[in-house]
C-alpha cells in the first residue's frame, strides 16, 4: 500500500474524531477541564503498551537518552491536544479545523534545521499561503468592524508548533530506530502526561466525578473516539517513514476538508425541520405524546446564571415573559398584556 493512503487515513480519521471531541466537550466537558478528557487518551496507551511489548520484545533495548526523546515526543503530543481541546471548548469545530494548515508551516521549518530536508520556493510561498489563510479563518465580523480572534490563533498555532516538535522527534527516531518501539515510547510520555495530572487533587476530583456520573456513556463514546483517532495518529507516523515529514504534514493539512464534508454529511442525513408543517398544525399526535428537543443538557436551569440556547429554549417553556412569540412569527404581549 502506498504511504499516500496511510496518510490520507491520518486526516479522514481525526475528522471523525474532531466532531466527537466537540461532543465530549459539550456534552460531558463544558463545566470541566479539558484535561481530564486527555486523561482517557494516556489510558488508552497504557492498555496498548503491554501488548506492543509482547509482540516487540525489543523495545527496551533503548540507551536512556532515546527513550526519554522519545517520551518526550508523547508528552508534547499531548499538550499540543490540551490547546487543541481548550480552543475547541470555546468555538466551534470548522473553526478550530482550518488552524491545523498551520502544521506544514511549522514542520517545513523544523524538518529543515533538524533532519536537511530542503525546501523549494514552491515550499515557501505554499507555506506563507497557508498560514495567510490560517489567520484570515480566524476573522469573524463584528457589528461595527472586524474581530480577530487572538485567543483561537493564539491556542492553535502554539498546538501546531507543538504538534510538529513532536512528530519530528518521532520521525527522527522511528527512521533510525523501529517503528513500534518508538511507538511505545511515545505511549508512555502520554501516560506520564496522564499519571501528573491524576496526582493533582483538583483534576482527580473531576475525573472520578464524571466516571460516576457519566461512566458507562463516556467509556463508550471516548474509547471509541481515541480508537478511531489512535488509528489515524498510527497511519500518519507510518507515512512518516518512507516520506518527508512537510508533504506528510501537508497531506494531514487536509483535515479541514474532511471535517467540513463529514459535517455537511451529518448534517444532509438529519431530519429538516422543511420536511415537516409545524406551525398551526393543532391535531396532536396519535399516540398523544408531546416530544420536546431542546437541544445538549442545560448547564443550569437558574436564568440568573446560564446563557445558553439550550436554556434559553427551556425558559421560554417555563416562564412567561412581558412579551412573547405568537408561535408564527410576531411578537405579542406576555405578562404585559393590559385588560
Amino acid at each position: 500500500m502506498s504511504w499516500l493512503a496511510f496518510a490520507l487515513c491520518g486526516p479522514i480519521l481525526w475528522a471523525i474524531s474532531t466532531h466527537l471531541d466537540k461532543y465530549l466537550v459539550e456534552r460531558y466537558f463544558k463545566d470541566t477541564d479539558v484535561a481530564v478528557l486527555l486523561v482517557f487518551t494516556a489510558l488508552m496507551g497504557v492498555v496498548l503498551m503491554p501488548l506492543i511489548a509482547v509482540l516487540v520484545p525489543g523495545v527496551f533495548e533503548r540507551d536512556p537518552l532515546s527513550i526519554a526523546l522519545m517520551s518526550l515526543s508523547g508528552l508534547l503530543y499531548m499538550i499540543g491536544i490540551t490547546f487543541y481541546l481548550r480552543a475547541l471548548q470555546g468555538h466551534d469545530a470548522s473553526m478550530v479545523a482550518p488552524f491545523f494548515q498551520s502544521s506544514p508551516m511549522f514542520g517545513y521549518v523544523l524538518a529543515y534545521l533538524v533532519l536537511g530536508e530542503t525546501l523549494t520556493g514552491t515550499q515557501l510561498a505554499g507555506g506563507a499561503l497557508i498560514i495567510f489563510g490560517v489567520l484570515s479563518v480566524s476573522i469573524v465580523g463584528g457589528k461595527s468592524r472586524e474581530r480577530f480572534q487572538w485567543t483561537l490563533a493564539a491556542l492553535m498555532l502554539t498546538c501546531g508548533f507543538i504538534m510538529s516538535l513532536s512528530t519530528l522527534i518521532f520521525k527522527a527516531f522511528a527512521i533510525k530506530d523501529e517503528f513500534w518501539a518508538t511507538t511505545f515510547w511515545m505511549f508512555a510520555g502520554e501516560a506520564l502526561y496522564g499519571v501528573v495530572f491524576l496526582s493533582i487533587p483538583h483534576y482527580r476530583a473531576q475525573f472520578t466525578e464524571l466516571l460516576r456520573s457519566n461512566g458507562k456513556a463516556l467509556l463508550g463514546i471516548n474509547a471509541s473516539n481515541e480508537l478511531i483517532n489512535l488509528g489515524g495518529a498510527l497511519a500518519n507516523r507510518y507515512a512518516l517513514i518512507f516520506a518527508p515529514l512537510a508533504i506528510v504534514q501537508a497531506v494531514g493539512s487536509t483535515t479541514t476538508l474532511f471535517v467540513f464534508l463529514i459535517g455537511a454529511l451529518v448534517s444532509g442525513c438529519t431530519a429538516s425541520a422543511n420536511t415537516h408543517v409545524f406551525f398551526g398544525k393543532t391535531d396532536p399526535p396519535a399516540d398523544n405524546m408531546l416530544h420536546y428537543v431542546s437541544g445538549t443538557e442545560p448547564a443550569s436551569l437558574d436564568p440568573q446564571i446560564s446563557s445558553g440556547q439550550p436554556e434559553a429554549r427551556i425558559y421560554m417553556a417555563l416562564y412567561e415573559g412581558l412579551a412573547e412569540y405568537d408561535g408564527v412569527g410576531p411578537c405579542i404581549a406576555g405578562l404585559s398584556f393590559v385588560v
